[in-house]
């Protein structure tokens, strides 16, 4: 029963559809209509500007963050459940019809979580991904493929440092499930159509 509370409250809490609540409040604008109609940082930032972009990435950062941390405290045991989970409801959200973003926000907010609570090697698992993140980013000029690429270097990294199994697979699993939500982005890429950043 544990479980199953968890999994359900960590995807609702991810499915807090942030995007859509900044663009609709602030801005008057429905962001699934605009750019890529994805509920996501980029597309936010892209329609609504670097303040919303910026806003809405820390804000679906922290809604895995904050599931992770809850869990440690009251289930241990659940923590990477959590995790997975609020990264399902940030991609298909109840309260957006099931349309939301890629998850990369979440799964950096689940990497800081973990690396705060869990395995305690903040510089490792969260800090230094950060930093590869925008040195990829600065060299191809893509969000899509330094999200991609920067979520997979964690994953090696974790399967190398940690001795937990599990929490090196959850990883695994959420690059994989990034690297899915981001098949029309691969595709232009391959195609060399896909936008590239105009700020760096």
């Amino acid at each position: 029963m544990e479980y199953i509370i968890v999994a359900l409250g960590a995807y609702l809490f991810g499915s807090i559809p942030w995007a859509l609540i900044i663009g609709k409040v602030f801005y008057h604008t429905d962001i699934r209509t605009q750019g890529s109609g994805n509920l996501g940082g980029t597309n936010a930032g892209r329609v609504l500007g670097k303040k919303a972009g910026v806003s809405v990435t820390i804000l679906d950062g922290l809604k895995a963050f904050f599931v992770v941390m809850f869990c440690y405290f009251l289930a241990p045991n659940t923590c990477i459940l959590g995790g997975l989970a609020c990264c399902v409801g940030h991609c298909f959200p109840i309260f957006a019809n099931f349309r939301g973003g890629k998850a990369v926000a979440t799964t950096m907010g689940y990497f800081l979580a973990v690396s705060l609570f869990i395995t305690h090697h903040v510089f490792w698992q969260f800090i230094f991904l950060v930093i590869c993140f925008f040195v990829i980013l600065y060299l191809c000029k893509m969000v899509s493929v330094s999200s991609i690429l920067t979520i997979l270097i964690g994953v090696i990294i974790t399967f190398i440092i940690q001795d937990d199994l599990s929490l090196s697979l959850s990883f695994l699993i959420l690059w994989i499930f990034v690297t899915y939500r981001h098949k029309e982005n691969i595709k232009r890429v391959l195609n060399h159509e896909e936008k590239k950043i105009t700020w760096m």
